[in-house]
Order: structure tokens, then sequence, then C-alpha cells
């Protein structure tokens, strides 16, 4: 069985090896050694400042909603996964869509402009399968109409625009360690934050409030990370490069083996280094799309309609049309991509999906 992803497992020793620290020290939680070590590698290995890991990708957006959004519009992307408008209206702030560039798949600077009103408050936007979001344009309308920027950066873990970590931009980014990423902690995530007094705020939020044990500075809520998830992130960071140079042979197996003449592929926006996060295809229809998934599927290979479907039409958001967004969701799959994943394998599945539509 091939499924669209597969969890990078380190050694068993290595890990056990962490897991023996965590015992040693009699610390299981509340930022111990191992997590305080994580963050320091991470950002060597990342090149940035600073970083404040959490128990998911998730908690880190509905903190810096809660702290910057006030309740206001969030002007959002309807192309992403579900938690990040989740988080907008779990966050009691309202989700205002913008359509997406049918290229770079991510928000449409150009249109974003004429979705703010008064009551804005923040642009949430993601940078789609680790593809940077126009980040200059962002910032550039941000600064005009006095709005904060939030970016969910789940899928571009080690992604540099223009010599620098994407982790840089904006007023708060977000990334994901889940067990599906390509640099994971089991289930965890991060916050960035390159303003020391904001950052203090969102560390004390994701600490119940806390200010040393008896001391609140104000609400918080726990988004703290376990040692045991820390130890894992520290097993699977030595093996980043065995991990991205085999996704980049599945890339580029694909890139090689499929036939484009009836097939989009996503445009990684200039000066970026890419990760190779996710393999998206877009189909001329939605009929080619599902006929592809049932042969692949017979064969026991389980590609993933992602992002499937366009955020504006689940219930709870109430959006309005977003034609792109729509069109592309209807007709993207993404298709296997993980290190492990042999050159004769990528082979059949391209195979497949031009004997298919």
């Amino acid at each position: 069985m091939i499924n669209v992803t597969k969890t990078f497992f380190p050694p068993i020793k290595e890990y056990q090896q962490q897991v023996a620290r965590i015992w040693a020290n009699e610390w299981l939680t509340n930022r111990g050694a191992l997590v305080k070590e994580l963050e320091e590698k991470l950002k060597s290995y990342l090149d940035i400042s600073q970083i404040l890991i959490m128990n998911n990708g998730t908690i880190p957006i509905q903190i810096a909603l809660k702290i910057l959004g006030q309740g206001g519009e969030i002007i959002t992307t309807p192309f992403s996964y579900v938690a990040t408008t989740a988080a907008i209206v779990w966050e009691q702030c309202t989700p205002v869509f913008v359509d997406i560039d049918p290229e770079h798949l991510t928000i449409d600077e150009t249109k974003i402009e004429a979705a703010i009103t008064p009551r804005t408050t923040c642009i949430l936007a993601t940078h789609v399968f680790g593809n940077p979001c126009h980040v200059e344009a962002i910032e550039a309308i941000a600064q005009k109409h006095n709005l904060h920027v939030i970016y969910d950066a789940a899928h571009a873990f080690g992604v540099t625009y223009k010599g620098k970590s994407i982790f840089t931009y904006g007023n708060v980014s977000t990334c994901s360690f889940h067990a599906t990423k390509l640099f994971h902690t089991g289930e965890g995530g991060a916050l960035f934050c390159e303003d020391d007094t904001l950052r203090h705020t969102l560390t004390y939020s994701h600490n119940f409030g806390h200010n040393g044990p008896l001391d609140f500075h104000g609400l918080g809520i726990n988004g703290k990370i376990s040692e045991l998830q820390g130890a894992m992130g520290l097993s699977v960071l030595p093996y980043m490069r065995t991990i991205l140079e085999g996704r980049k042979r599945v890339v580029e197996g694909y890139e090689k083996y499929l036939d484009f003449s009836n097939l989009q592929t996503l445009k990684v926006r200039e000066n970026t280094n890419w990760n190779y996060s996710y393999y998206p295809v877009i189909f001329e229809t939605e009929a080619q799309l599902l006929n592809v998934q049932a042969a692949l599927n017979a064969v026991q290979i389980y590609p993933r309609r992602y992002f499937y479907p366009s955020l504006n039409t689940i219930e709870y958001t109430k959006g309005t049309s977003m034609p792109i967004s729509e069109s592309i969701a209807s007709r993207i799959l993404c298709l296997p991509l993980y290190a492990e994943l042999s050159d004769d394998e990528v082979y059949r599945i391209s195979n497949l999906i031009s004997t298919s539509k």
C-alpha cells in the first residue's frame, strides 16, 4: 500500500537514548531540557533568532488571533487546510475570503485591499504547499491599512525566500510539526515572532498566562509541548538532509515521468528555496481526477484531494463565491511523496495517471 505520505521514523535506539534523558531528568513537560535544546538546534538549522515550540500547529494560530484579531474581520484564503479557517471562527473572528492566484495557489494579493473594511484587523495567509505568498505586497497593504499579518506556514519548514527563512515574515508565523510533515515531533508545531514585546505576550499566552509559578500576565491557554515530543524532534532533525534529498528525488521523478499535456503543477515563486513538501497536480476536470483516483485506489495507491473543499463552501464560514479556489479545489490531487518512495513506484504512479485520465 502506498499512502500520500509516510511518517519518518528515526532509528528507535536513537529515540530511546533521548527518552532515557527524560527519565534521568525526571522532567516530562513544562519546557524541559529537551524542548529547550530542540529550540536551540532548530534556530541554528533554520538560521532564525527565535522560536517557540508548541503542542500542535493550530494553537499558535489561535493564540495569535486571540491577541491580534480582537474579534474583528480576518482576511484569509479559501484554499488551505480547514484549521486555518476553523481557528478564525473558534476565536470569534469573522473570515473574509479573498480568492487565490491560479498558478501559485496562494492568496491573490491584488484582491486583498478590496476586502478591507473598518472591522478588518488581520490578514491570515497560507504559504500553500510550502510555496510563499507574495509577502512584499501583503506587507505593504498591511502597513498602509494598519493591519497585522499572520502566516500559516504549516507546510513551509526549511523554506527560504530571498535568502531568509520564510518564518521571519509577518507579525507572526506558525508551523506544524505533525507526524505527516517532513520535520515532525509526532504532534507539535511552532510560533515565530520577530517583535520582542509581542513575542513575550505570545509566550505567556501559551502557558495559561504564567509569569513564573505564581504570577499571571493575562489570559492564556495550554500550548506546551512535552519532553517526549521534544525527544522525537531531536531524533528526526539529524536526518533532514536525507529526508529532503529523498523527497527531491521523488519530485524530480514525477516531473520526468508524468504527461503534462493536460496537467498543471504548482508554480513555485521566484527566489524560493522550496522544501518538496507536497506534489499536487491539477486536472482539466474533476471527472478526470475521480477517474485517476479510482484507478490508483484500485491498486492500493492513495493520493489525497488536498485541499478540498474550498473553505468558503463550508457551512460555518458562510463565505461568498470564490471561483478560482472552488475550481482548483475540485481538480487538485496530491500525489504520494515521501523519502522512501522508490523510483519504480513513482514511475508506476505516473504511468497509471497517464493511462487513466
